[in-house]
């Protein structure tokens, strides 16, 4: 008997999306099915049904799935259901089959219960200070007012805070469960218990109450103001309030330069000499692209820029730009060749310098990086030193943004990018304000819309509201390759078709973690002691990934800690250090400066603002036009 068509089709390969064929093929004939009684003739098709086929069968599927993904997206502010379902069943599953563990929490809340049924008894009987049941975290500062001590407030919050312990048990410490799925159900639980924390709610807050009666309900009346304007604002694309009192070019970013070099991705700003003579390397920083550059040339006061050309060193810094639809295809590469490799090229023939001192902050810093081992591969002496202000090579600890770092988030983030051609700017905040909610976004609602107050906005806030996008192809890979893969630490990033090592760069490197770092915990950044092979001088500083950065010397309450390792010295892990580095006071700036200038050459003139031709003369003023891009 011969085989069925059927049976033919279904053994064809199977065509993947994007393979091209043919359709210059012969027709396909298709054998004759048989059977006792009849023959029929054989079907001929015609050329391209079964590429049509495939593309129906597979494509356009793939197209429905990315749209639902992409319209999902817009709802949970790029957050994946399916990867929040994944976590939450298999701490479920595995807490079902545990009746060890639910016993154990059966006996927790029973004499938690007991607990705060005696505190409640005591405190209604007014036996003096009762001591209490449970303690906020140091850096909750929720529940530290004295009113809050009172009759029933007291008994509020701290059944709120047994409750939330209880929880933290319930989710963690189970035989079985993935660490992230157990670090994702922790934290979304968490999450979810401090919506209905009695802080955030008027008639359990005796503060809001307190104020509410003193001004007669005034505070309520500005927060309805407050939060009608707040609204206005977002719907029609405009900055948080008092913004408008910071304007780029005449508050910020005001430190007098140059743009000298300018392509599809970036403009290089090249700052004027602020002393008669300069070191004859010149620094070349290279920002975050996640956010605007001129966080490090804030107000005149805090800028790091001014504060380095006051120290005798010529400064260059790339402005990126703000990328839209149509830079969808840009990627890694793209940031490392129009980024670094174009700018380094514009510095030497400016400058006549052939090495410079590179800085990297951030994601600037992990590219950087990058650049930094392709070039030492190579053979190109293009660094004298490198500086990395809260960067990482290694995310196997990239703090709690790993919660997010999944097969199932980076798909469905894709999904989105792929839409739109990028990561909006508020798609990508709302990560960053859950990972500090208490901060940004609770005590947000109970400050202005509570209690009606506007807090006062400083330059940090400023520029913090002023975001920029993600192109899609960029941050897949960046995605994919750094977070997911860990490729850059393993010796798997590829770049110009072979892998690159962190461990080929030589030149003395100056690493700043900070102490609050949510975006680039300092114990990550600390591992380019562990993956260089060079003298490695790390600094941690106080304060978070961006107000520890900007930290003027004047800054009130600054410390920091410095130690170096020598190539040939022996490897401490970060506990260890942490234990035996004394604690420094004041800013940290004046020690970068001072690592710098040992690693510099004599002090000669100042070399020209760009040269005559182009492309490397000037086109504007600082802070030049990429950086007004909305």
């Amino acid at each position: 008997m011969k085989p069925k068509a059927s049976d033919q089709i279904a053994k064809s390969p199977a065509r993947s999306i994007g393979t091209s064929t043919s359709l210059n093929k012969k027709p396909v004939s298709v054998p004759t099915t048989t059977s006792s009684s009849t023959t029929k003739p054989a079907l001929n098709i015609g050329p391209g049904i079964f590429e049509r086929d495939s593309y129906v069968s597979t494509a356009l599927p793939e197209i429905l799935d990315r749209s639902v993904h992409a319209l999902a997206a817009r709802f949970t502010l790029g957050l994946s259901p399916s990867a929040l379902a994944s976590a939450y069943s298999d701490w479920a599953l595995h807490l079902a089959t545990a009746p060890g563990k639910q016993f154990q929490l059966i006996e927790k809340a029973t004499k938690k219960a007991l607990r705060l049924a005696s505190y409640s008894t005591h405190c209604a009987l007014r036996h003096g200070d009762t001591a209490h049941c449970i303690d906020p975290l140091p850096q909750d500062k929720r529940f530290a007012g004295a009113a809050w001590q009172q009759w029933p407030y007291n008994l509020l919050y701290q059944s709120f805070l047994m409750n939330q312990q209880w929880w933290y048990n319930a989710t963690t410490g189970i035989r079985g469960v993935t660490k992230q799925h157990e670090n994702v159900v922790e934290f979304a639980t968490r999450q979810m218990l401090d919506i209905f924390s009695p802080s955030n709610f008027l008639a359990a807050n005796p503060e809001l109450l307190q104020k509410t009666m003193k001004e007669g309900g005034q505070n309520l009346v500005r927060g309805a103001q407050n939060f009608i304007e707040d609204w206005e604002r977002s719907v029609s694309g405009k900055k948080p309030a008092g913004t408008e009192n910071y304007k780029i070019g005449e508050t910020l970013a005001v430190t007098p330069g140059k743009v000298v070099y300018s392509n599809r991705l970036i403009e290089l700003i090249q700052y004027f000499p602020a002393t008669d003579k300069v070191h004859p390397e010149p620094i070349f920083i290279v920002p975050a692209w996640i956010m605007k550059y001129y966080i490090l040339d804030l107000s005149p006061e805090n800028s790091l820029v001014k504060y380095l050309t006051e120290k005798g060193f010529t400064v260059f810094i790339v402005s990126w730009k703000n990328p839209g639809p149509e830079d969808r295809d840009l990627g890694m590469d793209e940031y490392r060749t129009l980024g670094i490799t174009s700018a380094l090229e514009a510095i030497e023939a400016i400058t006549g310098a052939p090495q410079v001192h590179g800085i990297g902050y951030c994601i600037g810093g992990t590219l950087l990086s990058i650049a930094a081992a392709a070039m030492a591969r190579d053979g190109e002496e293009r660094y004298k030193t490198l500086t990395f202000l809260a960067s990482q090579v290694d995310f196997k600890e990239a703090g709690e943004l790993m919660l997010f770092i999944n097969e199932s988030e980076v798909t469905f983030l894709e999904d989105m990018m792929w839409e739109q051609g990028f990561l909006d700017t508020k798609q990508m905040a709302g990560a960053f304000q859950l990972l500090r909610s208490n901060d940004l976004i609770w005590s947000r609602l109970i400050h202005d819309y509570l209690r009606g107050e506007r807090p006062a906005i400083n330059d940090l806030m400023a520029w913090n509201a002023d975001a920029t996008r993600m192109p899609y192809k960029m941050h897949s890979e960046y995605l994919r390759h750094l977070f997911l893969n860990n490729d850059l630490a393993e010796g798997r990033y590829i770049v110009d078709d072979r892998p690159v090592a962190v461990s080929d760069i030589r030149v003395p490197i100056f690493a700043v973690g900070t102490e609050w770092d949510h975006v680039a915990p300092w114990r990550s950044v600390y591992k380019y002691n562990l993956l260089t092979d060079t003298d490695v001088t790390f600094l941690l500083t106080s304060g978070g990934h961006n107000a520890g950065i900007v930290s003027e010397p004047g800054h009130a309450n600054r410390r920091y800690r410095q130690a170096t390792r020598k190539a040939d010295e022996s490897y401490r892990d970060p506990e260890t250090w942490l234990h035996e580095t004394d604690v420094q006071s004041g800013s940290w700036w004046p020690s970068l400066v001072e690592w710098l200038t040992a690693h510099s050459g004599d002090m000669t003139v100042p070399p020209p603002m760009g040269l005559n031709e182009l492309p490397y003369k000037p086109l504007s003023n600082a802070p030049g036009t990429y950086v007004f891009q909305e």
